[in-house]
């Protein structure tokens, strides 16, 4: 049986739940080897980026704190207490996250994240970090990951260990694990992408819009978001179909792309000087949800992070999702050390039906805020929910539940559907009642 005391961990990965899962083993006095494909971030203009920007919430920042890196993270971030939606009038309309002005979500850089998270892994002296050494495959009975160096074309295996697939979505160590008998694996894309734009800051380096807010432009079936930067810029994301008149394919020509933004986001084209290059330039990403079962092969490898249930961006869970199983997975492994494969079982299924929930919970935001955030029923809806948060004793919105809080998400979608219920249940009872007083008022006057 493999004892994590007697082993070393092997992370294959060095984004941000491997570089984090990284300082909590480390710390805790294990020995831990991470292995990553890219070159090291801290020495190399990473260039062009497919990376949206992180919206870090309480249970990121909790997670966090358990490692003291929370005062470096947020000193870096920029707070967002709602969010600005933009008519194609060129009108704005805030929407505040939450009654209590304390709550709100944090912009933060992933590149500049990442960093962070690798300086404090490497400051451990039982974490050691091994740059272009991409995972072509691996050996999940030995615990050996086979690794290859594409600037060099060296080969080599890692040290045997325990391997934890901290390597995306596309991750290699699940890919290895979908060979398995008794494995399922699903995948499911949506029919939008992503490209990314900047809106520079303005001559004296400050923004050129609100900075304490996400500011989205929903247009239905397309849309653009932008979050602030602590250097005075934005990073703008647009969510775009790949095909159609609203799409990616639809817009080749610099004229086709000028004219695009100006007929529906007037109001970004005097912000943005390198629009055309900047569209040009940048990649399109997809936008994928995946999801697999068991996350381990018995106490040889686990699974966290994207490689475990990667989802789409539109709550601004993915990074706060990924880290709680970095929680989750040390205290498995604390509480289990000498008996790997409960411990990794015992994680997995606390955290699988959160995790689907949570994805199930951004593909549904996603039609929120495209289709629903700029209708006037929309904000009416948005009302009536402070309204009763601030009337109801023990009433918090799904969003609040979700972002300023640690309830599991699976615990959170059933107490909201419970409160609604009682919601209800309340208002019909009080418009009977007031029936019934109508109805006996009318009654005497006869």
């Amino acid at each position: 049986m493999t004892t994590a005391n007697d082993s070393r961990f092997i992370i294959v990965g060095a984004g941000l739940a491997g570089t984090l899962m990284a300082v909590y083993l480390g710390r805790a006095g294990f020995k831990v080897d991470v292995h990553e494909k890219r070159p090291d971030l801290r020495k190399t203009d990473a260039g062009p980026q497919k990376s949206i920007n992180l919206a870090l919430s309480a249970r990121g920042i909790h997670a966090l704190s358990l490692a003291g890196l929370t005062d470096e993270v947020l000193d870096g971030a920029v707070r967002m207490p709602g969010r600005m939606l933009h008519a194609p009038d060129g009108s704005l309309a805030f929407q505040p996250y939450s009654k209590n002005p304390a709550d709100a979500i944090n912009s933060v850089s992933r590149a500049r994240l990442n960093i962070t998270m690798l300086n404090a892994a490497e400051a451990s002296p039982n974490v050691r970090l091994f740059f272009e050494q991409r995972c072509v495959d691996a050996d999940l009975d030995r615990g050996v990951a086979h690794l290859h160096n594409d600037r060099t074309g060296e080969t080599r295996d890692s040290e045997p260990g325990i391997i934890i697939g901290a390597d995306g979505a596309f991750s290699t160590v699940r890919a290895r694990m979908q060979r398995l008998e008794r494995f399922s694996y699903s995948q499911d894309y949506l029919d939008h992408g992503y490209k990314e734009l900047t809106i520079p800051p303005d001559d004296t380096g400050r923004h050129r819009m609100n900075p304490n807010a996400l500011h989205i432009w929903p247009r239905r079936s397309f849309m653009m978001i932008a979050l602030p930067n602590r250097d005075g810029s934005f990073t703008c994301t647009l969510f775009w179909p790949f095909r159609g008149p609203f799409g990616f394919d639809n817009l080749r020509t610099p004229a086709e792309i000028e004219r695009f933004f100006g007929d529906h986001f007037p109001d970004t084209v005097p912000l943005m000087p390198t629009l055309v290059d900047d569209y040009r330039r940048n990649p399109i990403g997809t936008l994928v949800t995946i999801r697999c079962a068991p996350w381990h092969v018995n106490d040889r490898a686990v699974l966290i992070g994207d490689a475990a249930h990667a989802i789409v961006p539109f709550y601004g869970q993915g990074i706060n999702a990924g880290f709680e199983d970095c929680v989750a997975l040390l205290d498995a492994i604390r509480g289990r050390p000498d008996d790997l494969s409960a411990a990794f079982d015992a994680y997995f299924r606390a955290r699988k039906v959160n995790s689907d929930t949570i994805a199930d919970l951004a593909v549904e935001n996603f039609i929120e805020m495209r289709d629903r955030t700029g209708s006037p029923a929309f904000l009416r809806k948005k009302k009536i929910e402070r309204w009763l948060d601030r009337l109801l004793p023990g009433y918090v919105p799904l969003y609040s539940l979700v972002s300023f809080s640690r309830v599991p998400y699976a615990e959170a979608v059933d107490r909201v559907r419970r409160q609604d219920r009682r919601v209800r249940l309340a208002f019909w009872t009080i418009a009977a009642f007031c029936a019934i007083i109508v109805a006996m008022f009318v009654t005497y006057l006869v």
